[in-house]
């Protein structure tokens, strides 16, 4: 009887540990209670601080793709634009975030003008105001809440001014019901018109946020002609914008390799984000993820097949202080044998036999594999990043491919068409080019 009163006492107790540690697996990041973020300026430098430490951003713009990926890299945040995305809840994404150990500036998405949104119409801005309270207040308490970004770029070609006055009263709302975060809104770009109004009506609002690709080497001179001279974080930047670059003859824009992309975006973040120690308080590279736009792999760090591209690279070495131990392959250049490069104006004859050439580095290029697709230029653009649909690649083009070169024959509908080309590896990375062509 003794041993078996000790064995049932052994067995409660471990019972009893073992439900406290499900318990704690198991806790709700939400009984942590909000993080305390604070804007402060000390020894002449702008920061945030979370629960009284330091907190410079190291962050990227993510929406669908792998967001929690950015804390195995080194970064310690990510921004949404919105509190729901259709796939994935704020708290889902604000519970993910809390797991990996990052902090999350949550978006709010804020109606544009550009969208039709009229802000002479009182009882429409009401109750927008009224739905953000309610987003507000679900997620206001979670621990991995850095910020609210109250709109995206809404002064992109925009005429009323009286969009920040509800900027404004949402940042007021937040104040009221929330008190633990900062608030901010994202610009595109910055001029001294918006900079004027919203410093003389919108005090709630704690710093600008601003939004750069090429032009972003040219920030501290923007910043001096707007006239701004407080706290901002950059919460978009990265590869050069599609309406920045060359274009062919008939209009379609000429894209970086990846290689290109990493090598600008290393110097743009040297030059632009780590130049200013006193008013930058770190930035989001975009996009965590992919998207279309003009193409597929324009702005997205990684491929539509989730592999890593160059800049991911770059960005760890940023974040971290050192390379990883494995890079991405670098993709210098293309062109199509006898016809030229990217900016070459390439027309090519329909159902006529090519050869693409790549210019790879890799110190194991027998080990890397090559794809490759053809698919017409998009007729449905986007405009400020909106959706776009994707053109659907061409089946049965693609002849050959293979490490340093591709075979394809041509459309045989005339028309403005990219073969676009992935270098991948064995640890998940791809390099990336395309070259735009016309059949004729």
């Amino acid at each position: 009887m003794k041993t078996t009163k000790i064995c049932l006492i052994a067995a409660m107790a471990f019972f009893t540990l073992a439900c406290n540690s499900i318990g704690e697996q198991q806790k709700d990041p939400m009984s942590e209670g909000p993080s305390k973020v604070e804007l402060k300026q000390v020894d002449g430098r702008y920061r945030l601080f979370v629960n009284g430490e330091e907190f410079f951003v190291k962050g990227a713009g993510c929406e669908f793709g792998p967001c929690y990926q950015v804390a195995a890299h080194g970064g310690n945040s990510f921004r949404t634009w919105r509190t729901d995305n259709s796939r994935r809840s704020g708290r889902e994404v604000l519970d993910e975030a809390w797991e990996h150990g990052l902090m999350v500036m949550m978006g709010l998405d804020v109606a544009r003008e550009r969208h039709g949104f009229d802000y002479d119409d009182q009882e429409a801005v009401a109750a927008q105001l009224e739905q953000f309270r309610k987003e507000v207040m679900e997620l206001k308490d979670h621990p991995a809440l850095l910020g609210w970004g109250i709109g995206n770029e809404l002064n992109l070609r925009y005429t009323n001014k009286k969009v920040w006055d509800a900027v404004n009263d949402i940042a007021r709302m937040i104040k009221e019901v929330d008190g633990n975060h900062v608030t901010t809104t994202m610009l595109a770009g910055i001029g001294p018109d918006e900079v004027a109004y919203i410093s003389a009506n919108c005090p709630d609002l704690d710093f600008l946020s601003v939004q750069f690709y090429g032009d972003i080497v040219n920030l501290r001179q923007r910043l001096d002609e707007a006239g701004y001279h407080g706290p901002y974080l950059v919460t978009e930047w990265g590869a050069t914008g599609h309406w920045e670059v060359s274009q062919t003859e008939w209009g379609s824009p000429i894209e970086q390799t990846s290689t290109e992309k990493a090598e600008a975006i290393k110097h743009r973040y040297q030059a632009a984000i780590l130049s200013d120690d006193v008013n930058c308080m770190g930035s989001y590279v975009f996009l965590w993820g992919q998207k279309q736009e003009r193409t597929p792999t324009w702005y997205g760090l990684f491929t539509e097949a989730g592999e890593k591209t160059e800049v991911i690279n770059v960005m760890e070495y940023f974040w971290t202080g050192r390379w990883p131990e494995h890079v991405a392959p670098r993709l210098h250049d293309i062109n199509i044998e006898g016809k030229g490069g990217r900016f070459d104006n390439v027309f090519l004859e329909r159902g006529m036999e090519y050869t693409v050439q790549l210019m790879i580095e890799h110190n194991d290029p027998e080990s890397l594999s090559v794809r490759a697709e053809i698919m017409p230029e998009p007729t449905e653009l986007s405009d400020g990043g909106d959706y776009e649909p994707r053109p659907k690649s061409i089946d049965g083009l693609i002849i050959a491919a293979q490490n340093g070169s591709i075979r394809f024959n041509a459309p045989a509908q005339k028309g403005a068409y990219r073969v676009l080309v992935y270098v991948t590896d064995e640890h998940n990375h791809a390099a990336t080019a395309n070259i735009p062509f016309y059949v004729d």
